[in-house]
């Protein structure tokens, strides 16, 4: 009686083992990873073409994600030093590299199409005139977006600069306000320049490796394998092209760390930068 009593306890503390770790398992399994995208809209609107992407992911890995949106870059450029709870971000190169060099960060996928910024105007400006501009009205977008640090590469003296206004909430914005004439130009990702083609383009910068999707070293391998092997299939959904046509992105393919190497050198004129 005795032994048998002590087996059904046995037997019952290993069922009670068992749901333990089943629950636990489960825990983990739906455990929930955030995704953060640089603030190239307001949040409203970022959230609207967003979250269609972050809802893909979710059915194509079985994990759950919830999408992180900065109010403005000022704020995100803070996260980006001292939030630790960034799982996933959708970044441009310049602060790819700088989350791989200081915090670890692996790049998961890249745009295929390389990045570069075109300066457009209204006026009959002649091509590579950059100076025409000097003390004019330029709008882009804030500080230390990349597109703002390669326009500084063109006007090195302060006191030689066009008058910078970024207070527009995304890259569309800017153009409106060429148009409304309420500034004699702007700075544009170059993929959105051939959607106005009555604004002239002036100058186009360098290029750099298009924006990346970058995990933390605390997202598990067979997470970031799920989420790499989703993204590069993303561009099959047909129901997702809008997606991809509001964030230029024609689709996604493999990235790694060598190719964005020294793009972090990009942010060393800005408050919070510190070399290492």
């Amino acid at each position: 009686m005795v032994a048998t009593h002590g087996g059904g306890l046995g037997n019952g503390f290993r069922a009670g083992l068992m749901v333990v770790g089943l629950a636990a398992a489960m825990t983990a399994s739906a455990a929930e990873y955030n995704f953060a995208v640089e603030p190239v809209y307001g949040p409203e609107r970022a959230r609207e073409v967003y979250e269609p992407l972050v809802a893909y992911l979710g059915t194509a890995t079985g994990h759950t994600f919830k999408l992180v949106v900065a109010r403005n870059y000022a704020f995100y450029w803070n996260d980006i030093r001292k939030r630790k709870d960034l799982h996933l971000v959708f970044d441009e190169a310049h602060f790819t590299d700088f989350r791989i060099q200081r915090y670890g960060y692996v790049p998961l996928v890249k745009s295929s199409i390389p990045t570069s910024y075109s300066l457009l105007t209204q006026e009959d400006v002649k091509e590579g005139d950059v100076q025409h501009f000097v003390a004019r009205s330029l709008v882009t977008m804030p500080a230390p977006n990349l597109g703002f640090a390669l326009l500084l590469e063109y006007f090195p003296n302060p006191m030689q600069q066009p008058d910078l206004r970024s207070l527009a909430t995304s890259w569309r914005d800017t153009v409106e306000i060429v148009f409304a004439g309420e500034a004699d130009a702007t700075l544009v990702p170059t993929w959105l320049r051939d959607q106005y083609p009555n604004l002239i383009p002036v100058i186009t910068t360098r290029e750099f490796p298009g924006p990346a999707i970058s995990a933390s070293p605390d997202v598990p391998a067979d997470v970031r394998t799920a989420v790499t092997n989703a993204l590069l299939k993303l561009h099959e959904d047909q129901t997702l092209y809008e997606v991809l046509n509001e964030i230029g992105v024609q689709q996604f393919v493999a990235a790694n760390a060598a190719e964005y190497k020294g793009s972090e050198q990009m942010l060393k004129n800005f408050y919070g930068y510190k070399q290492r």
